[in-house]
C-alpha cells in the first residue's frame, strides 16, 4: 500500500570508510520502497551526469594530481548539481531521498581531515546547497582501522583511502565533533561486528523519524 508523507525528506549517510554507507542506505531504500514509500537513492560525489564525471577525478584510483583547494571545489561543484538536479527535485515531488555522503562529510575531511578553514567551507558550501539541508543524518561510526581494513578487502584503495591512518583518524574525530554539536539531526550508529545489528539500529531511526512525517 502506497505511503504518504507530508512533504520530502532527505536523510543522508556519513561516516569514516569501510563503515557500511553504501550497503545500509541501499537497503533501507530497498526496504522503504517494499513499505510503500516513494524513495530515491543517490551518492555523493555522483548522483547526477555531470557528478558521475566529477567522481571518476576525485576518487581516482591512479590519482591525478589535486591541491585541496581544487579537491573542496570539485565537491562543492558536483554538490550543486546534485542539488538542483536531483535534490531538490525529488524532495518537492515529496519523495524520501537518501544520500551516501553529503555536506557533513566535506566539514570532516576537508576540514578537519585536510585542516582547510571551516568558515571558508562553509561559505563555499552554503553557495553549492543553496539552503538544501538533511533532515536527518545517519553516522555510522567505527574504529578507523578496522574500516579500512573493510574498504581494502572490497579491492584497490581510492583516493582517500589512500591517506595515512592520521588523516582518517582526524576525519573520524571530526565528523565525532560535528555529531555532538548537532545532536538533533546526527544520528551516531555504532558499527557493530555484525551488519543485521547495525541495521536493525539504522533501520529504527529512520522509520521513527519518518514517522512524524506520515498522513494519518
Amino acid at each position: 500500500m502506497a505511503q504518504e508523507i507530508m512533504r520530502g525528506i532527505f536523510i543522508t549517510f556519513e561516516g569514516p570508510e569501510g563503515s557500511g554507507k553504501s550497503t545500509h542506505s541501499k537497503e533501507i531504500c530497498s526496504d522503504l520502497i517494499k513499505d510503500g514509500y516513494d524513495v530515491l537513492h543517490t551518492r555523493e560525489p555522483g548522483g547526477s551526469v555531470l557528478g558521475e564525471k566529477i567522481r571518476e577525478i576525485l576518487l581516482a584510483k591512479d590519482s591525478i594530481p589535486l591541491s585541496k583547494e581544487a579537491e573542496l571545489l570539485l565537491f562543492e561543484v558536483d554538490r550543486a548539481e546534485h542539488v538542483n538536479e536531483v535534490i531538490k527535485p525529488a524532495i518537492d515531488q515529496k519523495k524520501i531521498v537518501l544520500c551516501d555522503r553529503f555536506n557533513t562529510a566535506t566539514f570532516a575531511y576537508q576540514g578537519y581531515g585536510l585542516g582547510m578553514d571551516l568558515e571558508a567551507i562553509k561559505r563555499v558550501d552554503d553557495i553549492a546547497t543553496s539552503g538544501t539541508s538533511p533532515d536527518l543524518t545517519i553516522l555510522l561510526d567505527l574504529d578507523v582501522q578496522k574500516g579500512l581494513e573493510r574498504a581494502g578487502s572490497k579491492g584497490s584503495p581510492d583516493r582517500m583511502e589512500k591517506r595515512n591512518i592520521d588523516f582518517h583518524n582526524r576525519v573520524r574525530q571530526g565528523y565525532l565533533e560535528i555529531a555532538k554539536k548537532n545532536p538533533d539531526k546526527i544520528k551516531r550508529v555504532s558499527v557493530a561486528e555484525n551488519k543485521e545489528d547495525t541495521y536493525k539500529k539504522v533501520k529504527m531511526i529512520i522509520n521513527d523519524f519518518i514517522e512524524q512525517y506520515k498522513r494519518k
